[in-house]
């Protein structure tokens, strides 16, 4: 049976069984592939983390957001994003299509409920790289196995020497950035898990045993 199949055979049984289909819904819930939204202040390492993971986790994958805005050079449809119309967007936000959506900077980003199902019950271990605002909506999503780190720099001094280093950052921009990091870091209890990215390889090797102990068919 495919996971679709069976997806349906349970909303089936609780309809007409209601008793009997929660009981069978709670004893696979645990069952379920686990997905892990993933937040981090911009220069907290986040991307870096998650690529060394992929490396020793194969069936570890990063979602692809939808957004309305247009491709870079370099950018790839269905690999970096999936490029629709805002007036694509809309109508998908009208349809309930999105786990959580947010408009930036006049563009749109958004998580693909479909996207992520199909992932999932190709039994695939899902990562949502979002930001906190995103993370606060699907936390008010039930029936979601969902697992929530936080990624933080030692300290916002080493935090401003990274994005310093990139040498991409004007001032006003790094005072921006830095203020976000205030903000976002603000909202790390409301996480599963906090990881200090002080030395990157224990950084990486805490997101693999969090993952690997939160997914069992990791």
């Amino acid at each position: 049976m495919t996971g679709g199949s069976f997806q349906q055979l349970l909303k089936t049984v609780l309809t007409l069984y209601p008793s009997t289909g929660k009981e069978l819904y709670r004893s696979m819930e645990i069952n379920q592939p686990t997905l892990f939204v993933v937040s981090a202040p911009s220069g907290a390492g986040k991307t870096t983390i998650i690529k060394s993971a992929k490396k020793s986790i194969p069936k570890l994958v990063l979602s692809v957001s939808h957004t309305s805005r247009s491709p870079r050079p370099g950018e790839q449809h269905a690999k970096d994003y999936f490029f629709i119309s805002a007036d694509e967007f809309r109508n998908k936000i009208k349809n309930g299509d999105f786990l959580e959506w947010a408009e930036v900077h006049g563009n749109y980003y958004g998580t693909s409920r479909e996207e992520i199902e199909k992932l999932m019950q190709q039994g695939k271990i899902v990562v949502l790289d979002i930001d906190v605002q995103g993370a606060l909506q699907i936390r008010n999503i039930e029936g979601l196995q969902t697992r929530y780190i936080f990624i933080e720099p030692p300290s916002l001094e080493e935090l401003k020497r990274r994005l310093e280093e990139r040498n991409t950052e004007t001032p006003e921009s790094l005072a921006k950035r830095i203020d976000n990091a205030k903000s976002e870091m603000s909202h790390k209890d409301k996480y599963d898990h906090v990881i200090v990215n002080d030395v990157l390889e224990k950084a990486v090797e805490a997101f693999k045993k969090i993952v690997s102990n939160s997914a069992a068919d990791c």
